[in-house]
Order: structure tokens, then sequence, then C-alpha cells
């Protein structure tokens, strides 16, 4: 039996197959490319959602740093 383990986050191969095993049982095979669907849109609706907010935050940050290095540069001019 193969041995190593993919990048997953030590999941071997023979327990991949078992948890697909499962799943199949589970849900069936016409029902599971539907659930990925759905898990592929909420990952993207999820990494768009961080991304503005890591864009909102850091717009006010960059605007304080630019009004601390005008001040600063004020004070050096003087």
């Amino acid at each position: 039996m193969l041995m190593t383990t993919l990048p997953l986050g030590g999941v071997a191969p023979s327990e991949l197959i078992v948890v697909v095993a499962i799943a199949l049982l589970l849900f069936g095979g016409k029902k599971i490319p539907e659930l990925m669907k759905g898990l592929g849109t909420g990952i993207r609706e999820f990494k768009e959602a961080t991304r503005e907010t890591n864009a909102n935050t850091a717009a006010p940050k960059q605007k304080m740093t630019n009004a601390t290095t005008e001040v600063t540069e004020e004070v050096a001019t003087k």
C-alpha cells in the first residue's frame, strides 16, 4: 500500500479514499458536484469579502501615515 502523505495536512491517500467513499454514500454521485459548486462559490465570496475588508482598513492607515509624514517634514523644515 502507498504510505506517502499528500500535501493536505498529513492526509494519507488511503484516508482520502475512505472520505470520498463515505461522501459518495451519504450524498450520491449527482449531489456532490452541486455541493462542490456551492463550496467554491462560498470560498470565492469569502476571499472577496476579505479583500474588501483589507482595502477598507488599509486606506485609513495609509492616510494616517501620509499625514504623519507631512507633519514630520514640516517640523524638520522649521
